[in-house]
């Protein structure tokens, strides 16, 4: 009798309930809409010209799907470079002299430079095809959301407590299992906070993804971007009040099923002894927790990943020396050995650009556009400071109450994914019956870009701070200044520069489609580098596109290398949890 109702419970449990028959519509929505975005990428190249982009409303919820596809996507890869990258940066002292200073590069290059030299290669790829523009498009993507998750997985696993990475020692974890069981859970809620960041990155970058000029040939993808640009180009209003709707809708869908399910989650990786009285909460994590059926065919997918984590993988060891003088003069051997060949490399490298720009550019035209790059310098630098002074204390606020996090994340999620693109016809329109100065009046476009990444980052560091220590304060009867200056300030201060280098490379990334602005045939243009690399890419001018690229890599690097790195690493020795 037993056996019978132990096998009889056992067939109840996979029987679906009613919590199914609303879960599975999502999940088979889901699947649809990739299989037929997917058959449309395998569409002849000419359909793009052929089946032109309509301003017709009924169309922008296919647009929307399209464009949702390849942001997550771009968002996947973003992931997985994320963990890849910012473990070897994290891991490995050589390593990181090398990945850290790329990393620094690769985010100060505009999404226009990597559109202006990628378009081609991925068009070859497949040739005939829209799916070379489509990878294009996504890459594109990708370089609007990698950077900064990357940054912020790599801060994270440079200040893991070191009491716990003596527990994990005292365990004997090998690299892969403390990888799984405590670096990666405790970067968990910064990565989460700044996917969401890199998500709204993004949509402010969507026209230029889905929109793509590069001399004469221009190719624009189905979607919301492409809607836009076409919007703009028509100066239609109405169309461009239609597509803040669809991104309303759509920012809306993806908070509530994707970044607030997955906030919930993460917040069982909060590093703390107490927990405080209102965690997050997910209506669709609760609606996955109560499914029956879905429930057991997760469940072995969760074995599996806990059984890899689990698995002893260990790194081939070094030759131990036993006397300490030869292994320091080893060392210093390999350091210096490992130097000069990146020293080298980056001659070379540079050496081949050089040549190369060199054709269309001379050295007035060198001077003129690092004196553009000062311009814009002072204008991202002005913006950061000014948003720091807003968003410092704001995000504080917001990341010591999930339940206020929890209803400002989709509305800060919206504002960030703004794309200056829609404040176009306002901006120009207004400097020109007004005369204002474009220089001035066109700067606050930037700040779409930059003041996000340091609000985001803020809340996630807010959010991490252990409750312990915050009631250890209240017992002491620590307020005010005081406990902004010895209590929160430290506590979120490695955030707050991950935020910064990321804001940093964003204002300077915003400020092609800031200094530059245009509504059907008025242009109005700023002085700045973002403005001199968004026409010389519009004319197709790649000598001059490698200048312009160059010189705000170069900007940025000093920026950081002078500025933000001091910080990061006065962060990361001074306030290191222990």
């Amino acid at each position: 009798m037993n056996f019978r109702f132990n096998a009889n419970s056992a067939n109840w449990r996979l029987l679906p309930n009613l919590w199914d028959a609303v879960a599975f519509p999502l999940i088979i929505c889901l699947i649809a809409m990739i299989a037929v975005a997917f058959h449309q990428t395998l569409l002849p190249i000419d359909s793009l010209k052929t089946q032109a982009i309509s301003l017709d409303p009924e169309n922008l919820p296919e647009y929307a799907m399209r464009t949702t596809l390849r942001m997550l996507v771009a968002m996947l890869a973003s992931l997985l470079f994320s963990l890849i990258y910012g473990t070897l940066a994290a891991k490995s002292r050589r390593a990181e002299k090398v990945l850290v200073p790329i990393l620094d590069i690769l985010q100060s290059v505009p999404v226009l430079g990597y559109i202006s030299f990628t378009v081609t290669f991925f068009i070859a790829l497949f040739p005939g095809r829209v799916l070379g523009v489509e990878l294009a498009a996504i890459f594109a993507l990708f370089t609007s959301q990698a950077w900064n998750m990357t940054f912020s997985f790599y801060q994270s696993m440079r200040t893991v407590p070191r009491d716990l990475i003596e527990v994990s020692r005292g365990f004997h974890l090998t690299a892969w299992q403390r990888f799984w069981k405590l670096d990666a859970p405790f970067a968990v809620p910064g990565l989460i906070w700044n996917m969401m960041m890199s998500m709204s990155g993004g949509w402010f970058f969507i026209v230029a993804s889905e929109a793509i000029t590069v001399g004469n040939n221009t190719f624009t993808l189905p979607g919301v971007g492409g809607y836009l640009a076409q919007a703009i180009l028509s100066k239609d209003i109405h169309a461009v009040g239609w597509v803040l709707l669809t991104m309303s809708i759509v920012i809306l869908a993806y908070d509530q099923l994707l970044f607030r399910p997955l906030v919930a989650w993460a917040d069982k990786f909060r590093m703390e002894n107490t927990r405080s009285d209102k965690a997050p909460t997910s209506w669709l994590l609760d609606l996955l927790r109560q499914t029956r059926l879905i429930h057991q065919i997760l469940t072995p997918l969760g074995l599996l990943f806990s059984t890899i984590a689990r698995i002893p993988l260990r790194l081939p060891k070094r030759k131990t020396v036993t006397v300490g003088r030869p292994q320091k003069n080893s060392s210093r051997a390999g350091d210096i050995i490992w130097g000069a060949f990146i020293i080298l490399l980056t001659l070379y490298v540079a050496y081949r650009v050089i040549s190369y720009a060199q054709s269309g550019v001379s050295l007035n035209e060198v001077g003129h556009v690092l004196l553009l790059g000062l311009i814009t310098l002072l204008r991202v630098a002005v913006l950061i400071l000014i948003s720091s002074l807003i968003w410092v204390p704001l995000g504080v606020m917001i990341g010591l109450r999930p339940a206020l996090a929890g209803k400002i994340q989709p509305i800060a999620q919206f504002l960030a994914a703004f794309p200056a693109n829609l404040l176009f016809p306002v901006f120009v329109i207004a400097i020109v019956h007004f005369h204002l100065n474009p220089d001035i009046w066109l700067s606050p476009l930037i700040v779409l870009g930059t003041q996000w990444y340091i609000l985001f980052n803020v809340v996630a560091g807010a959010s991490a701070f252990p409750n312990d220590y915050r009631e250890a304060a209240a017992n002491f009867h620590i307020r005010g200044w005081q406990w902004w200056r010895k209590v929160m300030l430290p506590g979120i201060f490695p955030y707050y520069i991950t935020g910064a280098i990321t804001a940093s490379g964003g204002a300077w990334n915003a400020s092609i489609v800031s200094e530059f602005v245009q509504w059907g045939d008025t242009q109005v243009t700023a002085h700045g580098l973002g403005a001199y690399i968004a026409k010389t890419t519009a004319a197709g001018d790649f000598p001059k596109i490698i200048l312009g690229v160059a010189v705000m890599s170069l900007f940025v690097t000093l920026f950081n290398r002078l500025l933000w790195r001091p910080l990061y690493a006065y962060a990361e020795s001074r306030f290191r949890a222990d």
